[in-house]
């Protein structure tokens, strides 16, 4: 999967912002991405701290280039511009502030076009990565919310890989109807880039009408309305898991379906059951989870696990170049 994403990055090479420039992580990260021709780091931090950490943990990234919040030359320029994107919701004074922080103003470099992605997260909270992101870059045209999605990747024992997105697992806590459809279309787009055909799974307690309460409904109406979109991918629920993956589970409970039995893309009805879904697949499947990955946003920005380690980062930068239009 990671050599078809960087063979599409090699035929259009990115630059990617991390906004702690001194982590170890980041800079084992970025000394990998600057051996290659895909993918250019650019990192956020004081120049000498950032080369002196480097040089603690024997990396070679000499070549990088490093932003200074205190003395980066365009600093008025990103201010000014600060204060449009927020139509006077923060003064000049307060956006100069935030920008002195690597988190507002990474997110500000991809703002204005100087970076095609972020990724961020290693020492911040998610909150501080998706905050920026929404008053900055702020959601695509027809987008109204920010979700997320995993990538779960297994080999397979005879070759090659099984790989599944699941959403939204990070981000929304309870989505409503609507969401759950711009959510839908949001993770079966990602799952087209990471090379699965989507087949949607709308997950439930419930197949077909089997069982009953408020879930179900959510997950049967947000069905029946994506149906009627004629969208290029099935998508077919409510439906258990068991109905979704077992083909002969599938087409007993849900005869017919063009998903039951052989689903791909997964949608939960909440936070709960996809947080705690997407880690039984990662510790009891022994799946390899990347994310979550931010869906909905003008620019590729995502944000990774405090607990994360150097390849990690590598990966998610990757990925999240890949994001990028």
């Amino acid at each position: 999967m990671f050599r078809k994403l960087i063979q599409k990055l090699k035929h259009n090479p990115k630059t990617i912002v991390f906004t702690e420039g001194s982590d170890p992580r980041i800079l084992e990260a970025s000394a990998r991405l600057l051996s290659g021709t895909f993918l250019t780091p650019i990192l956020i931090g004081n120049k000498e701290e950032v080369l002196a950490a480097a040089e603690r943990e024997c990396l070679n990234v000499q070549n990088v280039q490093v932003l200074d919040p205190a003395t980066y030359e365009g600093m008025d320029e990103m201010v000014e511009k600060m204060v449009e994107l927020r139509r006077g919701k923060m003064t000049a004074d307060e956006c100069r502030e935030a920008l002195s922080r690597a988190n507002y103003f990474g997110t500000m470099l991809v703002a204005m076009g100087k970076a095609d992605c972020l990724l961020g997260g290693a020492t911040y909270s998610t909150a501080d990565t998706v905050r920026p992101a929404l008053q900055l870059v702020k959601t695509k045209p027809g987008n109204k919310i920010v979700s997320s999605c995993f990538i779960l990747v297994r080999p397979f024992a005879t070759g090659g890989n099984q790989v599944l997105a699941m959403g939204d697992c990070a981000i929304n806590i309870d989505p409503s109807e609507d969401e759950l459809i711009e959510i839908t279309q949001e993770v079966a787009k990602c799952a087209r880039i990471f090379g699965v055909d989507p087949k949607v799974a709308m997950l439930s307690y419930s197949t077909n009408g089997s069982g009953k309460g408020p879930v179900v409904d959510k997950m049967r109406n947000a069905t029946k309305r994506l149906q009627d979109m004629m969208l290029d991918f099935p998508v077919d629920g409510e439906i258990q898991f068991d109905a979704a993956v077992s083909p002969s589970v599938g087409q007993l409970k849900f005869p017919g379906s063009p998903v039951a039995g052989y689903a791909n893309t997964f949608i939960f009805p909440e936070i709960t059951s996809g947080n705690i879904g997407y880690k039984i697949a990662q510790r009891m499947g022994n799946f390899d989870a990347y994310g979550p990955i931010l869906l909905g946003l003008n620019a590729p920005i995502n944000d990774l696990s405090r607990g994360c380690n150097a390849l990690e980062v590598y990966s998610m930068a990757i990925i999240t170049a890949a994001l990028a239009e």
